[in-house]
């Protein structure tokens, strides 16, 4: 979601940049890029080690993505392209869905404010699971809920953790180049595009039920 539907992902970093120098960590845009990824429990102990306890870190957590929601309810807007291509799915009905690292009071965001749950039959976000990317469980629980094989998904995503969290669970990816360089993904198998919006991609769907997506 965050960076591949919407190009986000600077706001995200401004606010954490923000909250981790309240917190005595001074961290520059390119660092806060390189190492801020995963889910925000996991970001905040990965930083601090035990330096705080649950309830802290969950009120670390909460207080950055409320700036973040703040700092972003006026601008959200959907990547060019993404309407139509979503429409065409939608038409074409194939099944979709959301796995994000975001939390569940981010992904609600989005989906309202972008009016995305027409073409969405699930939604699964970080307080869903267990380990974050690149641990491809919240794609396996996509997957699983749209009743599909993870391996005949394409996942689209923005960083080398997200690809690399497709590739763990054998599937294709197509890489938004909204947050990072193709350079940063050099190393990461089973993707199959980079492109900066929707608005070149075109879907088709066969007979059988497969589709394809043309670049």
């Amino acid at each position: 979601m965050d960076g591949t539907m919407i190009d986000n992902m600077m706001i995200h970093h401004r606010a954490w940049q923000k909250k981790l120098k309240e917190l005595g960590l001074e961290m520059t845009l390119d660092e806060v890029k390189r190492d801020i990824h995963g889910v925000n429990n996991e970001i905040i102990k990965r930083l601090f080690g035990d330096r705080f306890t649950a309830e802290e870190i969950a009120q670390i957590a909460w207080d950055k993505e409320a700036a973040y929601r703040e700092i972003y309810a006026d601008q959200i807007t959907m990547l060019p392209g993404l309407q139509q291509f979503l429409d065409t799915a939608k038409a074409l009905k194939i099944p979709m869905g959301i796995g994000t690292a975001a939390p569940k009071e981010n992904a609600e965001f989005a989906v309202e404010a972008l009016q995305l749950e027409p073409y969405f039959q699930t939604v699964v976000h970080s307080d869903m699971v267990d380990r974050g990317k690149p641990d491809p469980q919240v794609f396996e629980m996509v997957a699983a809920r749209l009743q599909v094989d993870l391996k005949d998904c394409v996942i689209f995503e923005d960083s080398p953790t997200g690809a690399q969290a497709a590739a763990n669970g054998n599937a294709q990816s197509v890489i938004l180049n909204t947050t990072h360089t193709p350079d940063e993904f050099e190393r990461i198998s089973r993707i199959q595009h980079f492109m900066t919006d929707y608005k070149n991609i075109q879907l088709t769907k066969s007979d059988d039920g497969a589709f394809y997506l043309q670049f």
